[in-house]
């Protein structure tokens, strides 16, 4: 099929339909949102090759070698990249139009990603030419792209390893393996916020950044078939009832997904919340997806946000108790 495209006028329609999702009414184009959306295309070639790491980094050195530049190694400067809850929402925009466009490319992937990359290249080059260096662009363009990798790679892997080791050796159901994931992004949520933002919230009134991890998770299970609603925050315990986190599982998840972090080299804590939010999301859409659900979505959906809520206000119990000793 690749033979028979239209190489340059393939590549203008996906540039079009990129920018058209990056464009804002009153400011133009954003080309923060067109980087993570270049990400999104990116990761969604790698993840077609059966070694995804491999594959972008050779991927980074062969853009660098097209540019003829190493991309900027100082330190990023402040908010130079935004939050992992949005890096995580635009690249999947990103891989959902990479994904339209793939179809007729499937027969020959390494063409459809030197497509990618002379476009990403020209794109590059031209933001040049309005101030923006080619080594700083193409920096900011790998973080997200790494960033995008590593929360699919382990949002993947932990629901692969929570069936695989908790469910079928340990005799976890389900349930539990939605609890654990969903318990440790809200405990990694509060640790990684200072004791200023840290506040224990009142009955359903959600704080917003546990509301953006929230977000990612929802946004996953939806994405793969569960029905939208606004069920999710039914149930949630009232203000006046005690702190009640899983400890237990926190305890036999925790541990595994340490292990990742490490092995992906995912250091900060927001971005771990991201990460485990994202695989909650993915485990809520196996236990409640096809005709037969093991578990309704009505059940999972509330029972994930209870224990993501309950282990933040848990841990920012911790963090005033420590303050007022």
């Amino acid at each position: 099929m690749y033979t028979l495209t239209n190489k340059p006028d393939m590549a203008y329609r996906i540039y079009q339909a990129l920018i058209q999702l990056a464009d804002c009414p009153q400011n133009g184009t954003n080309g923060m949102v067109v980087t993570q959306l270049l990400a999104g295309v990116l990761v969604e070639t790698y993840l077609v090759f059966d070694d995804p790491d491999e594959t972008m980094a050779a991927s980074f050195d062969k853009l660098a070698c097209m540019l003829g530049t190493e991309p900027y190694s100082g330190d990023l400067w402040d908010q130079a990249l935004p939050p992992g809850h949005v890096i995580d929402a635009e690249t999947e925009r990103g891989r959902s139009a990479a994904r339209i466009f793939f179809e007729d490319w499937m027969d020959c992937t390494y063409e459809f990603h030197d497509l990618m990359l002379d476009m990403v290249h020209n794109i590059l080059v031209s933001w040049e030419c309005e101030g923006i260096p080619r080594e700083e662009s193409l920096r900011l363009l790998i973080e997200c792209t790494k960033l995008a990798m590593a929360y699919e790679i382990v949002a993947q892997e932990l629901c692969d390893v929570a069936i695989e080791h908790h469910v079928t050796r340990k005799g976890w159901t389900l349930g539990d393996c939605i609890g654990a994931l969903s318990a440790v992004s809200g405990r990694r949520l509060a640790i990684s916020l200072n004791s200023n933002t840290c506040m224990i919230f009142k009955g359903s009134a959600i704080p917003d950044n546990l509301d953006q991890i929230v977000y990612v998770m929802t946004k996953e299970a939806i994405r793969l078939g569960v029905p939208a609603g606004s069920d999710w925050r039914f149930g949630l315990a009232a203000n006046d009832m005690p702190i009640n986190a899983p400890v237990e599982l926190i305890q036999g998840m925790e541990p595994i997904c340490n292990g990742f972090f490490e092995a992906i080299e995912l250091e900060n804590n927001f971005h771990q919340a991201v990460a485990c939010a994202k695989a909650a999301g993915r485990m809520i859409a196996v236990a409640s997806g096809g005709e037969l659900p093991e578990i309704e979505p009505a059940i999972a959906k509330p029972l994930a946000m209870c224990a993501m809520s309950e282990s933040y206000k848990y841990v920012c119990m911790d963090i005033k108790t420590a303050l007022g000793s």
